[in-house]
């Protein structure tokens, strides 16, 4: 199967041929009768292209799964690693749950948030940094621990750890842009 979407509903497609082959490969994994199943997969594709996940990127995944478009929104509001709103070229996820909350988790997200001059769910003026606070991330025991853009585990974060991993950041970024 490529590039099929139902005849009933056929948006414009915001997706490139290559996230609809990335989007087939998931869907193989499952039953033919099974294709919403994919879902996870398809938002994750999708955010990899866009960083974002629209209303209109929601609609494309549901027409090509054949589900109903609030299914597909109510899982990419579901899990916080969709984002559904723009986010900074890093998004920081700080576990606050108990476990790591007794282990320094707060301070370690207080320390980010007076740096960064920003709070949970906010976007520093530059762009660059995006806070969330975050649910279980599953290494309470090497907590404080934060995950960078859905990919990165940093663990064991002390204010140190903290400032050079902004510093390390910002240097990807410039570097990224063509920078010294």
């Amino acid at each position: 199967m490529s590039l099929q979407m139902p005849l009933t509903e056929q948006p414009m497609m915001l997706l490139s041929p290559a996230a609809y082959q990335a989007i087939d490969r998931e869907i193989q994994k499952y039953p033919a009768d099974q294709r919403q199943s994919a879902v996870m997969a398809a938002l994750r594709i999708a955010q990899g292209e866009h960083h974002c996940i629209t209303s209109a990127l929601e609609k494309e995944i549901a027409a090509y799964l054949g589900m109903a478009p609030m299914a597909v929104h109510e899982v990419a509001t579901f899990y916080n690693m969709y984002n559904v709103r723009p986010v900074g070229r890093f998004k920081i996820t700080v576990c606050t749950n108990l476990p790591c909350a007794l282990r320094a988790a707060n301070h370690a997200a207080a320390h980010l948030q007076d740096k960064l001059g920003v709070g949970f769910g906010e976007t520093t003026p530059d762009g660059l940094f995006t806070l969330q606070e975050g649910e279980c991330l599953g290494a309470c025991g090497d907590s404080p621990v934060m995950l960078i853009n859905n990919h990165t585990m940093c663990s064991w974060m002390s204010d140190d750890k903290i400032d050079a991993l902004l510093e390390d950041l910002r240097a990807e970024a410039m570097q990224d842009r063509g920078g010294a």
